[in-house]
């Protein structure tokens, strides 16, 4: 009998965290929903629709990042292209201004 109630003692938690745990699109569905206060009928139907189908914001950085690059890998990337042709001393001394110039 302690083994089952010991069992069920260890299981409990395991069965409410997965119900409990909001998937993204709950997520996004209570976004949408406290946007749409206000709207009703049709409106509220195409704002809905619309909203829900949008791409998740974290598609968003992704496009900011390749407009201006942000991360070491991308402003070595672009100073890497300017620098084409330099040689030696010339390019390290390059290099070393566009990365300044780029944080």
């Amino acid at each position: 009998m302690k083994h089952i109630l010991a069992i069920l003692l260890l299981a409990v938690p395991f069965c409410f965290n997965s119900a409990l745990a909001a998937t993204d699109q709950q997520t996004k569905m209570g976004t949408c929903n406290k946007e749409a206060t206000g709207k009703k009928g049709d409106e509220r139907k195409a704002f809905m629709k619309q909203c829900l189908s949008a791409k998740p914001a974290a598609d968003a950085p992704a496009a900011a990042t390749a407009a201006a690059p942000a991360t070491q890998q991308g402003k070595m990337k672009t100073c890497n292209t300017e620098a084409a042709g330099k040689k030696g001393d010339e390019r390290k001394a390059f290099m070393k201004e566009c990365l300044k110039k780029a944080a």
